[in-house]
């Protein structure tokens, strides 16, 4: 069996994405790991030829910031990074550039890589997502943050990343897919506010005309943490190669809320979500089967 990791980065440094440890957390489960990264204006490069593994290779690619919908342009030079995997693989194991890989689970992730390997029904695995938001101690609980996502994928060229990354499709139509008892933590919510609010506005462009960002200058010059409905303690341990990371950068947020987000439909909702542990609604990008 062969597992070919497969990711995209751009002014990683400038942006404070936890590319390093988002690469480490693949290394263990794949036999290599293809990073695409884009014109950048930082030492992303340096960032990774640092990484001490002949798994990683390194290609380069120019964005076309005319892609100014959707966040379409994540989705092209992700399917770029996909076509670069060695032919011969029977997974691809894609993570974004502030995603990083629960250790606590590689052994589920290996078994269910090998259960599912010759089956043809099972197109990707589906993971479970913890989001961080402020700081590295709390994880965002409200019904905008997604709970599950396609990271794993079989090597079919058909299957293509879909709309601005977020998952994937396979001539249009959602992946068939198996659940894995693993975790994907995503870490793009912990930055200082600083960081946090020039991320937002430039990555504003990857969505919106510059009408649209003028007109929206106020609000999108401004971040607020705490214009979140719900967060709740971490109290696990996050993977091993996120250690260091964490201990230089985790700052003192102290989560202050503003009041109930949202209108009455939204707490109602999140409220029978917190009780029942069903999400009404919830968007699925993807067939269980």
């Amino acid at each position: 069996m062969f597992v070919s990791g497969f990711t995209i980065v751009r002014n990683a440094e400038k942006y404070d994405y936890p590319v390093v440890e988002s690469i480490l957390s693949l290394l263990p489960i794949c036999d290599e790991v293809i990073v695409l990264i884009g014109q950048s204006e930082d030492n992303t490069l340096q960032l990774i030829q640092s990484i001490p593994s002949d798994k990683i290779k390194i290609h380069h690619s120019i964005w076309d910031d005319t892609l100014r919908k959707g966040g379409t342009v994540l989705a092209v030079e992700t399917d770029k990074a996909k076509k670069l995997i060695n032919p011969k693989a029977d997974w691809c194991f894609y993570i974004q550039a502030d995603e990083v890989v629960n250790d606590e689970y590689y052994t589920n992730i290996t078994e269910a890589l090998v259960h599912y390997k010759d089956n043809p029904q099972v197109e990707g695995l589906l993971f479970e997502y913890q989001h961080f938001f402020g700081n590295f101690n709390y994880v965002a609980q409200s019904r905008g943050f997604y709970r599950h996502e396609i990271r794993i994928i079989k090597n079919l060229p058909n299957i293509q990343s879909y709309k601005d990354a977020q998952g994937f499709r396979i001539d249009g139509k959602k992946l068939k897919v198996k659940k894995v008892k693993a975790e994907i933590f995503h870490y793009g919510w912990v930055r200082v506010p600083e960081i946090m609010k020039k991320k937002i506005k430039d990555f504003h462009q990857l969505w919106h005309s510059d009408e649209w960002i003028s007109e929206q200058e106020t609000s999108i010059n401004q971040f607020d943490y705490s214009n979140i409905q719900s967060l709740k303690l971490f109290t696990k341990v996050h993977p091993a190669c996120m250690q260091e990371r964490i201990a230089q950068k985790n700052w003192n947020y102290q989560p202050k809320f503003t009041g109930k987000q949202g209108n009455l439909k939204d707490q109602f909702l999140f409220w029978i979500e917190q009780k029942t542990g069903y999400r009404i609604g919830e968007y699925k990008n993807y067939q269980l089967i």
